[in-house]
């Protein structure tokens, strides 16, 4: 077709200052995620535990002075229940999101999540019982839930093919700075007097909900969604506004078939088990499910615990953790997994020397890296470009409810895999490293500067997912353009 470039069409209009700006805006709800995963391993202060968990407090402190095997100091379900249950929040949340979405926009969602994770944050800092602390950390998952359904659909949508990786990478990056953030207050507020560290830690937690609320309020709502709404003359201002030209007639042609046709959906639970959707389903299934089976969640949840396992100090604990994070915003996987296996299977059940343990952590600084230019950022990007307008918001929340169910598993089963598997643990990790390798390079085929409107063209042409997709389904949305 003419004007087509890598299999998708070529618009008018380039990068603007608008969509850089509304981008960025938008992806700062990465930190609300990204904070509650630095801070959750690192609220762990003698004052906190004997608060809210005094029946674990003696045998943690059992565990950690009395027996040999130093993989089980921290094995309680109860304190992997706490840390974990953010996310069976976050994953009920995402499916009243995808309705919240589709109907009230990607921009009220943002700001919804953004109101729940500040009273969660609330709360939380004023917790009095273990009852009240789980209340909050519920709020902050509903928070964190509804940010993640709506924030990479809002990215995708807002950019123009070519750019749309970069902008969506936004989210990731920081989520990473998040994490960062609230290690670094992790390890400042430690050093605090009185026992009400983990209060400013929580209370802390408000600022970037605030940030992400009052940011919502002057975002604009994107032409997929105007459009998705009815409201076909503001979609066409803010593609205007967006894309830096009034010559946009026929990027706003395919977006408004895209539209009508997902008027027509009724049910969008219902349409997405169609075989024409299998690749999308498959994906949005499969790569947040193997996203977190590389284990990047052990290290990121856990990273205190983790050091303190290996004979880190507490104050030497947090401190690793924020090296950790200052790469993991830097770098922003399969020989370093089998590497930092073999580095804990050497030692046996004993202690780290000091040149084992800094060897240790410049590894996992390297996974968390390698990560960080993988996984991480795409992991997000993929699922939220591969679904038609009608099912997009119902496809995002399956993939945000496949991520936090599996990182709820891997929370909560982490610090029991780590004392019965010991450094078995991390081979396994790396197994699955092989696996998704595999798989990506075999059924995923390239995305780069296709519109997402013409994503059915890249599953027609594929090897294997090419049968699922008839030529009627590829040409829609095309009739308009040839009038342009």
């Amino acid at each position: 077709m003419a004007g087509d470039k890598g299999g998708g069409r070529n618009y008018e209009g380039g990068l603007t200052a608008y969509v850089i700006v509304t981008c960025m805006v938008a992806a700062m709800g990465g930190l609300l995620f990204g904070y509650d995963i630095g801070i959750s391993g690192g609220v762990r202060s003698k004052q906190f535990l004997q608060k809210f968990f005094p029946s674990m407090y003696p045998k943690m402190i059992k565990h950690a002075f009395k027996q040999k095997n130093q993989y089980c100091k921290f094995d309680s379900q109860l304190l992997t229940l706490f840390t974990s249950s953010i996310y069976l929040a976050a994953l009920v949340a995402c499916f009243f999101a995808s309705w919240v979405t589709r109907h009230f926009g990607r921009k009220f969602s943002i700001s919804f999540g953004g109101l729940a994770f500040l009273g969660g944050s609330i709360l939380s800092g004023i917790a009095t019982n273990i009852q009240f602390l789980i209340i909050g950390r519920l709020l902050l998952g509903i928070g964190v839930g509804f940010a993640n359904q709506s924030i990479p659909v809002y990215l995708s949508e807002m950019s123009l093919a070519h750019f749309r990786g970069a902008l969506n990478m936004g989210f990731q990056m920081f989520i990473t700075i998040g994490i960062l953030v609230a290690r670094l207050i992790n390890y400042g507020t430690s050093k605090l007097q009185g026992g009400w560290e983990w209060q400013v830690s929580y209370f802390l937690a408000a600022i970037p909900a605030i940030m992400m609320i009052v940011g919502s309020l002057f975002l604009p709502d994107t032409p997929n969604s105007n459009l998705d709404r009815g409201e076909t003359e503001h979609a066409k201002a803010i593609l205007k506004k967006a894309r830096g030209t009034q010559n946009v007639d026929r990027e706003f042609l395919h977006l408004f078939d895209a539209g009508e046709a997902a008027k027509n959906v009724e049910h969008p639970w219902t349409n997405i088990i169609q075989p024409r959707y299998r690749p999308q389903l498959v994906f949005c299934i499969l790569i947040p499910l193997l996203q977190q089976l590389t284990g990047i969640n052990v290290i990121m949840l856990y990273a205190p615990l983790l050091f303190m396992t290996l004979s880190f100090g507490h104050e030497a604990s947090l401190m690793s953790a924020v090296i950790i994070g200052i790469v993991n915003v830097l770098a922003t996987l399969i020989a370093v997994g089998v590497l930092i296996g073999w580095k804990f299977g050497i030692n046996g059940e004993g202690e780290l020397s000091e040149a084992e343990a800094n060897a240790l952590l410049i590894l996992i600084c390297a996974y968390v890296a390698a990560f960080a230019w993988s996984w991480g950022p795409l992991g997000w990007l993929i699922p939220s470009e591969i679904w038609p307008l009608e099912l997009r918001s119902a496809g995002q929340a399956i993939n945000v409810s496949v991520n936090m169910l599996f990182t709820f598993f891997i929370a909560q089963a982490f610090l029991a895999m780590l004392c019965h598997l010991k450094f078995g643990l991390f081979f396994f990790f790396a197994g699955f490293v092989v696996i998704m390798t595999i798989f990506i390079m075999l059924f995923l085929p390239e995305t780069k500067i296709v519109p997402i409107e013409d994503m059915n063209r890249v599953w027609k042409a594929h090897w294997f997912w090419g049968k699922y997709i008839t030529d009627g389904e590829v040409n829609i949305g095309d009739s308009h353009s040839d009038q342009v």
